[in-house]
């Protein structure tokens, strides 16, 4: 599998989880292991440009696939549109849903479900923010989306 760029070639248990992999494996601690039963949201990676939940998808089954975390959105120091965003509107407050909401956040733009706050609630549904920065989240997507 590619993971952010880079080409891996991994033994793993096949009942390894991309999210485990991720942490465990290649020490990428930025994708978050939050109820690890798919209903927070906190692990959202894009996987050949999809968003999903890594905690309930099998590494094995995505052999050859091109996966992109949170540690490969920064390019030459500089942040994505999106990122530049979540620190504008206040779309964050302790951090640990952040990176799933950003990538989650990417996802909806790429999907074309970012034309209103109504569509980026309901399709942003998925990641859970226990401290509440819902309106800084929607208004970081809503502003990133008019800069992508």
């Amino acid at each position: 599998m590619t993971v952010n760029g880079r080409a891996h070639t991994l033994t793993i248990d096949p009942r390894q989880s991309i999210l485990d992999v991720l942490r465990e494996t290649l020490n990428l601690t930025g994708t978050k292991k939050g109820c690890n039963q798919g209903a927070c949201g906190a692990c959202t990676v894009l996987v050949d440009g999809r968003r999903i939940v890594s905690c309930l998808t099998l590494a094995a089954m995505h052999d050859g696939s091109r996966i992109e975390t949170i540690e490969g959105l920064e390019k030459d120091g500089a942040l994505r549109p999106l990122q530049e965003a979540f620190v504008e509107h206040e779309g964050l407050q302790c951090g640990f849903c952040t990176p799933g909401q950003i990538m989650s956040g990417l996802g909806c733009i790429a999907e074309g479900h970012a034309g209103s706050p109504e569509e980026i609630r309901f399709w942003m549904s998925g990641n859970i923010c226990r401290c509440g920065a819902y309106p800084g989240i929607v208004a970081a997507v809503a502003d990133a989306a008019g800069r992508m």
